[in-house]
């Protein structure tokens, strides 16, 4: 009974776990994601990559030798004997013996595999794609805001420091330095909103489908695992590493099929024959061997020589995936601590600028330490806005790799 009730429960799970975990409310959603990526060009080339390998492995299974046609007619003249109308039909075939069958049907299926897992490998390589340019875009977009308000803080302060130079409170030297300020931050904020302008025109064009939705950036969280979780969790779900792995068991499956293509394909046919100007009837069966050569062994050596370049290329994608994840594990934990500090030094600076403001508007600060507390707030602010960004993308990145966002499953 509690068989029947855990496996019920399966069942009704079962969509949960296709659809995947929920994307983090600062990205988009799972099926914006999924069906930007798939008109991605690089992705759109590997699906029909695997459709001309799903032809290739019906190729390979149904064989590359096809049933040969031939006829041949003559006249013959006989010396004293007039002459006599001669034909010959003949059908042949070249058959695969020693097990080359079934290396082919190995062959095509590998073939098909492989394009499978590169099809993997693109969506995953769009994927992070997407995400750079994604959290591009809502950095800059942060920033532009940010500046766009110092803007106009640094116009109430030009604006305060006209008027108490009206009523002689101010000096000619303290407007000119508000408006200064003011410009200075006036082109700060074109910059950034040139820069988000950049930022999602690149996304637009390199993901046209997917809505641009903003909102803001979400706050990192620690890793859930330890490297060596990370690095197991990773390992199993790369399509690069089962690519490579693929391309190995290819290699091989090449190799055997040159080795056992050093026993030659013979051909057999039957035809039938009209001589004797109709008086004699041929019917008979042939057969040809080719004579292996030079030719054949080079290929079966040359193959051997291709699965060691495959096995090293395995190898070597192991050990990138190893510095990777090693990598991705190092960048989001420290990354985490640099963006906890940089969120400190920031809210620390606005208490300053805060702090500051009120004292120039009782006239107990001066315009000079307004401007420079006010700016510190500003690069501080920033520098957290983009220690934020820094942690997510590589803690996203890191759930890219293990197939824990935007997943096919």
């Amino acid at each position: 009974m509690k068989r029947w009730i855990a496996a019920a429960g399966l069942v009704l799970a079962a969509p949960l776990y296709a659809a995947g975990p929920t994307p983090p409310v600062d990205l988009p959603s799972m099926e914006q994601a999924r069906a930007a990526i798939e008109q991605d060009p690089g992705v759109n080339q590997a699906r029909h990559a695997v459709q001309a390998a799903t032809h290739s492995a019906a190729m390979l299974a149904a064989s590359p030798y096809e049933w040969t046609a031939g006829a041949t007619a003559q006249r013959r003249r006989i010396d004293g004997g007039g002459t006599s109308d001669e034909w010959n039909l003949q059908l042949e075939r070249t058959i695969r013996i020693g097990g080359k069958a079934g290396l082919d049907r190995d062959l095509g299926d590998a073939g098909l595999q492989l394009a499978k897992a590169q099809l993997g490998a693109a969506r995953n390589e769009s994927a992070r794609q997407l995400l750079d340019l994604w959290l591009d875009w809502l950095t800059a977009r942060q920033a532009n805001a940010l500046l766009a308000e110092q803007v106009k803080f640094a116009q109430a302060n030009a604006e305060a420091v006209d008027k108490r130079r009206k009523a002689g409170d101010a000096s000619l030297l303290d407007l000119n330095v508000a408006k200064g300020d003011l410009a200075e931050v006036q082109r700060q904020a074109n910059t950034a909103a040139a820069t988000e302008a950049k930022a999602q025109a690149t996304l637009r064009v390199r993901f046209p489908q997917l809505p641009l939705e903003a909102s803001p950036l979400s706050d990192p969280l620690l890793l859930e695992r330890d490297e060596a979780q990370w690095r197991a969790l990773i390992m199993d779900n790369s399509d690069v590493l089962q690519a490579a792995q693929l391309a190995l068991k290819k290699a091989e499956l090449t190799a055997a099929r040159s080795r056992a293509d050093r026993m030659p394909d013979p051909t057999i046919g039957v035809f039938t024959a009209s001589e004797g100007a109709g008086t004699e009837r041929i019917v008979g069966l042939s057969l040809s061997i080719p004579l292996g050569g030079t030719y054949r062994t080079q290929s079966a050596k040359e193959a051997l020589q291709q699965v060691e370049v495959s096995r090293a290329g395995m190898e070597k994608q192991i050990r990138d995936l190893d510095v990777q994840v090693a990598t991705l594990v190092s960048d989001a934990t420290s990354s985490f601590a640099g963006w906890q500090s940089a969120e400190q030094s920031a809210a620390a600076a606005r208490d300053t600028a805060r702090l500051t403001q009120r004292a120039f508007s009782l006239g107990e600060a001066d315009l000079q330490s307004l401007i420079l507390v006010r700016r510190q707030s500003v690069d501080a602010t920033n520098a957290a806005v983009a220690a934020r960004a820094d942690a997510l993308r590589a803690r996203y990145r890191l759930l890219i790799q293990a197939r824990l966002l935007w997943a096919w499953f």
